[in-house]
């Protein structure tokens, strides 16, 4: 029998696969700054799926407060300054976001989810 904890660990953990891969799509191979800033639509859905990775986030972390995903923290910390202060975000922050901490979240997240694959969906 599967443990709930591990099976909605799991879930949030492909629900952040998912918008990351997303991300991955909205953006063009030869990612620029200067085109990113000018696509209103690219820029919000961005946001969107950070928001959705954030919240997936805060969700493992309530059931596993030690879950081993560097930076958990910060992730639900931008999710709610995304929400919550959505006039004081800057295209800069999320630019880096998506260029720097974007790459290294999947990068984990991918490590997880072979860990737990034993673990029905």
């Amino acid at each position: 029998m599967q443990n709930n904890k591990q099976f909605d660990i799991r879930a949030c953990l492909k629900d952040i696969e998912q918008s990351i891969a997303e991300i991955y799509d909205f953006l063009p191979e030869k990612r620029n700054f200067f085109e990113f800033q000018k696509d209103l639509k690219t820029r919000k859905a961005i946001e969107r799926n950070i928001e959705i990775i954030g919240e997936a986030m805060d969700r493992i972390l309530k059931t596993d407060p030690s879950f081993p995903i560097s930076d958990s923290r910060k992730i639900v910390d931008t999710r709610n300054r995304i929400i919550h202060g959505y006039d004081s975000v800057s295209e800069d922050i999320i630019w880096l976001i998506v260029n720097r901490s974007i790459p290294i979240l999947e990068k984990q997240v991918k490590e997880l989810l072979k860990k737990h694959e034993g673990i029905i969906e």
